[in-house]
């Protein structure tokens, strides 16, 4: 199924099914990422992807000198103005509550901004002496990219579609060629012209007409992930007057090439609540709702099935969700519920060879597949394909016309299962690195035998493979191209488990430079998200070269909110259990001391959005154990945040932490809140950034989290608060400008351990 509101690469991407990525997912992924730690995306051109060495060719060889910070420098504070909240009989007192007036509409936004200019301010003032550094870092990281690159074209209705980078331009060009690859190039967008005059550009959900003339896609200017729908005719490359404000930015063609259905925003929360239809060349002031959403704990979304014959409005909360159809060729028809929603009961839907394909966990923790026939669409008419096994995650399943590809993790590691739905037969790609990232890609041409899926791991480069699913021949597509004489062997990934307070065995990957010495005297960053079930693979990252080169090893603590092990991997680390996430992570730093992989004086740890939410968590729990730690765009604030319905994607979290107006989760929440649990403490060094537009993470946030910090913590180590006054929750735009974010953080790290080249 091709989902709208993802990429152009709903040709290109990552599983193009509907199942591995589900409206709640979908928006989960959005609201708190780090966008710099997380794998790209696999089939886009590599060049942001490839590699030129550090001039350093052992780690053992870095020089390390005391970094001399500036003295007597002093650092903004911010004014104290107490607000009490109260709930349940409890009073929590917030002194910088003035900080959310600018997210409210009509206040004065004077003050706020001047607080963080002066932290911006403060920030550069104090790492004035890493900006060659920081200059350096950027430079070997940019002169990493392939100036020139092109995607592997895909197939799909007629035409292969594919995108590429023209030699220092920051965004891509979207083609594609009529019937061969010989045939001439078709511009569909140059995203580098349309950002032209804009600090900030996006442009998303691509989509073609069922005729293939038209296009539509959706375009954000100001970081709030609030699009404009345009729509483009191919043929004389004229954009039509139709503008919808206010969308996800994707939709969804019915088969009369003329109707198209999208996603409409709350303009306050920006909660997706309704789907609208609209029919090109009418004013979309008089479009139709054709489903409204009524909780406002549920994301919604629509979208086409692989046999482009059915349009599925989709309605999904963390525990439940439902599905509605039509017809394509009957866009005006009204939208029929496919099994009414069930408590804890979660489905979603493909449609093949007259049947459709359901992945459920209806009596099945894990996961199941079944199908049903296009008459008989309830769940007494479910038969079992791929039956539930506790010890397999299924996460995504790719329909054709002989075959089913499904996504699996045993393990917490990924693998490709993939079945003969003629006869039944079944069997799974082979993999063999100790860690690794595999995954299907974008398969659109129903009636194909060859399965194209992604490959990378911590020290192979990101590759793109078509496997032959009846000769089982496998063909490398393309690898990332690595320049300056990448040599694998040169690295060493390793993957170990420590053993949680509880006797969890938890995974970490790792990966280091040969030469890397365990005597406990080395760098090493450690990095987790642990949230909405969303995993974190290991992945190659030629970025993180700048840090391998110098000395640091990296890991992954694959703790618990993820799903790495299974659906209750993710439920052990969500609402009331929500606290195992952060032991888990510091149990595995704890493994990682005791192993001599590194000390507390040269331990760093880095998370962004959910992820930030971990990083306050484990500073406020265990200060000592850390040199050093980077939060990106943190969620700290968690029960003001999720008290108030205001705030976007709030009521949609309820089912993740738990809703403050229940006491009991209130309660729980106020023991790990890392803003209600700031204390007088040594903490540790810290690098906060933020984006003044964040949609997903509000600004305020992380910058009343460093204020109160500023007066509460003991000792002399650094904080900054660094906010990007142009940019939202997945930082600058582009291929370059995300890159000075990555120096900035890097800088601030190999300052502490001593390492200015």
């Amino acid at each position: 199924m091709l989902l709208p509101g993802w990429d152009f690469n709903f040709f290109l991407s990552t599983s193009a099914n509907w199942s591995k990525f589900s409206p709640r997912e979908k928006r989960a992924t959005n609201r708190r990422p780090n966008l710099l730690n997380m794998p790209k995306n696999l089939l886009l051109p590599t060049a942001c992807l490839a590699v030129v060495f550090f001039s350093c060719n052992n780690p053992t060889e870095v020089k390390k000198t005391a970094f001399a910070w500036p003295e007597n420098i002093s650092a903004p504070v911010a004014e104290i103005k107490p607000k009490e909240l109260v709930a349940h009989g409890d009073t929590r007192i917030d002194n910088y509550y003035w900080m959310n007036d600018y997210f409210k509409k009509g206040a004065d936004s004077s003050t706020v901004v001047a607080y963080l200019q002066e932290e911006n301010k403060y920030y550069d003032t104090m790492m004035a002496a890493t900006k060659p550094l920081q200059e350096k870092l950027y430079t070997e990281m940019k002169a990493r990219i392939k100036e020139k690159d092109e995607s592997v074209p895909v197939f799909k209705n007629g035409y292969f579609y594919y995108s590429r980078l023209v030699e220092g331009k920051d965004y891509f060009v979207y083609c594609r060629k009529k019937g061969t690859l010989e045939a001439a190039e078709e511009v569909l967008l140059d995203v580098n012209a349309m950002a032209e005059g804009h600090n900030y550009y996006s442009a998303t959900g691509f989509s073609i007409s069922p005729d293939n003339k038209l296009m539509a896609y959706g375009e954000d200017t100001v970081s709030r992930r609030q699009y404009k729908i345009f729509i483009k005719n191919l043929e004389t490359g004229q954009l039509f007057t139709d503008i919808i404000q206010n969308t996800e930015g994707g939709c969804v063609w019915a088969n009369d090439n003329k109707t198209v259905f999208y996603t409409s925003k709350n303009p306050i929360t920006l909660l997706s609540e309704k789907i609208m239809k609209h029919v090109l060349g009418t004013p979309a002031e008089s479009d139709k709702v054709v489903y409204e959403e009524k909780d406002p704990s549920n994301y919604i979304g629509v979208g086409k099935t692989k046999s482009q014959k059915f349009i599925l409005v989709v309605s999904q909360a963390t525990l439940s969700s439902e599905v509605r159809w039509i017809d394509a060729n009957n866009p005006h028809d009204a939208f029929q519920v496919f099994q009414p929603r069930l408590k804890e009961v979660l489905y979603d839907v493909d449609h093949a060879n007259d049947r459709f394909f359901i992945r459920t966990n209806l009596n099945a923790k894990n996961f199941k597949i079944v199908t049903c026939t296009e008459e008989k669409k309830d769940t007494s008419n479910w038969k079992d394909l791929v039956p539930h096994d506790d010890s397999v995650l299924i996460s995504g399943l790719e329909v054709f016309k002989n075959f089913l590809a499904v996504d699996e993790r045993k393990g917490g590691l990924n693998q490709i299962h993939i079945l003969n739905t003629n006869d039944t037969s079944s069997y799974y790609l082979p993999f063999q690195e100790p860690t690794f990232s595999a995954g299907i890609g974008a398969n659109p041409d129903y009636n194909t035998d060859v399965l194209r899926y992604s490959y990378t791991s911590l020290t192979t480069p990101s590759s793109i493979f078509d496997y032959n699913m009846v000769t089982k021949e496998k063909k490398l597509m393309k690898q990332q191209e690595v320049i300056g004489g990448y040599e694998l062997k040169q690295f060493v990934t390793e993957r170990v488990f420590a053993t949680a307070k509880d006797g969890t065995k938890i995974p970490i990957s790792i990966v280091y430079k040969k030469g890397f010495r365990k005597d406990g005297n080395e760098p090493l960053l450690l990095y987790a998200y642990g949230s909405y079930g969303n995993s974190t693979d290991a992945y190659f990252s030629s970025v993180r070269l700048s840090l391998l080169n110098r000395g640091f090893a990296f890991a992954i603590a694959h703790v618990r909110g993820g799903q790495e092990l299974g659906r209750y991997w993710y439920e052990d680390g969500k609402m009331m259990k929500k606290k195992n996430t952060f032991t888990d992570f510091i149990d595995c730093a704890d493994y990682l001391v005791a192993n001599n992989f590194t000390s507390p004086q040269h331990l760093y740890a880095n998370g962004g959005s959910a992820g930030g939410l971990l990083m306050g968590a484990i500073v406020n729990m265990r200060p000592e154990l850390w040199n050093g730690v980077v939060a990106a765009v943190p969620f700290v604030d968690v029960i003001t945040t999720m008290s108030d319905a205001t705030i976007p994607l709030t009521t949609n979290e309820y089912d993740e932490w738990g809703n403050p107006a229940n006491k009991e989760s209130y309660d729980y929440m106020k023991t790990y809140s890392p803003y209600d649990n700031v204390g007088k403490l040594k903490y540790p060094n810290m690098l906060v950034t933020t984006g003044l537009h964040d949609s997903q993470v509000q600004y305020f946030e992380p910058a009343k989290w460093v204020a109160k910090l500023r007066v509460m913590k003991t000792g002399s180590n650094k904080l900054f608060l660094y906010t990007n006054m142009e940019a939202g929750h997945g930082g600058a735009s582009g291929r370059y400008k995300p890159l000075k974010d990555k120096a900035r953080e890097y800088a601030f790290l190999l300052a502490l351990e001593g390492i200015t080249e």
